[in-house]
């Protein structure tokens, strides 16, 4: 979780977060909204706040399916979690989804459209929908992602997808976060599958090939089912050639069209059926418990790594080992176990090893 130890607030910001509390368990879209900002944000007075926060919240959690889902752009993310989300809310599931945008790498912004994108998903009464900025963020999340599935569960909802930026090969590091991960895919997107990295193949509890109401040739459509017969075999086989899936789920490729949909009805069933597998042989528990260690482990990295290079000497020993390694000085490696050295004896790393 981040932010400072929540015991050091003073009377006026514990009763700012009893507050956030009280507005969370009762299901306050905006209180909740609010709330995710602060986890984002990094001033410390709202880290305090927000860490204060999710120590309340964290006692509510754990009780959704956490459903990640991954694909290149343009394979219709948002509108598969439109459709599905849709379909689940109509049955009166409480759903939210946690929108990530990709952020400039210039001005760090993001356009943050995903809501916009989800017309009849965010009118209902039982669907909350959060875009966020990656922030830089690897593994196409962004940096307050497992503190805002905190939040959503804490505020009731049942089912939470988290929508990654859909980069590519880097989308990896989401599945620490969820219990059932999609990868969505299409035919007929040229090289389909030179075009779908092995790492994120290996971790899909599911494949989907959306769009199937969409053809690329104009053969009509007798032409366009035999397209997408073809590759949905194609995936088929290449999932045989993967290691078994450790909670022993047969991962299968399913097809929709979320515009029409047509499968989303099926998909839904597959999904609970996984669950029932996985949580009666104890695999569920197993990887939640996984992931906090993962959680805690992120964490740590991150706050050793802004707690030494935040370092008034250790910012300016960098400046000058740049410039010794732009005018062929030094190599980089040895400047790098130069840095390292300055760390605290407690904190020592073996520097035996160039980086």
């Amino acid at each position: 979780m981040p932010g400072s130890n929540p015991s050091l607030l003073n009377s006026k910001e514990k009763k700012k977060a009893a507050d956030f509390y009280s507005g969370i368990l009762q299901n306050n879209r905006t209180v909740l909204s609010k709330a995710i900002t602060l986890c984002e944000s990094q001033k410390e007075e709202h880290r305090k706040l927000s860490g204060s926060i999710l120590e309340k919240c964290y006692p509510h959690s754990g009780n959704s399916l956490r459903i990640g889902i991954t694909g290149a752009p343009g394979v219709g993310k948002s509108t598969f979690i439109e459709a599905l989300g849709t379909f689940l809310t109509t049955k009166g599931k409480k759903t939210a989804v946690l929108a990530i945008d990709p952020s400039s790498k210039k001005n760090s912004g993001s356009i943050l459209g995903d809501k916009t994108r989800m017309d009849n998903l965010s009118a209902s009464e039982n669907a909350f929908i959060r875009p966020s900025p990656s922030s830089g963020e690897f593994g196409g999340t962004g940096p307050a992602t497992r503190e805002s599935i905190i939040l959503c569960e804490a505020a009731g909802y049942e089912i939470i997808f988290i929508e990654t930026v859909g980069v590519g090969q880097s989308e990896t590091e989401v599945n620490a976060m969820v219990d059932f991960f999609i990868l969505l895919t299409m035919a007929g997107a040229g090289d389909d599958l030179q075009g779908i990295k092995r790492g994120i193949m290996e971790m899909a509890e599911l494949v989907i090939i959306n769009k199937t109401d969409i053809g690329r040739t104009p053969l009509g459509k007798g032409n366009q089912d035999a397209e997408g017969l073809l590759f949905k075999s194609q995936l088929s086989n290449a999932l045989k050639m993967f290691p078994k899936h450790e909670g022993k789920w047969e991962v299968k490729v399913l097809s929709c069209s979320s515009l029409t949909g047509k499968g989303i009805k099926e998909i839904w069933k597959e999904i609970e059926n996984y669950f029932l597998v996985v949580k009666k042989n104890g695999y569920f528990l197993s990887k939640r418990k996984n992931q906090l260690l993962s959680w805690f482990s992120d964490k740590l990295e991150k706050g050793l790594k802004n707690y030494f290079l935040g370092n008034d000497e250790v910012r300016k020993s960098i400046g000058k080992m740049e410039k010794e390694i732009l005018n062929g000085a030094t190599l980089p490696g040895i400047a790098a176990n130069n840095i390292l050295k300055k760390l605290p004896k407690h904190l020592f790393l073996n520097t035996s090893k160039n980086f």
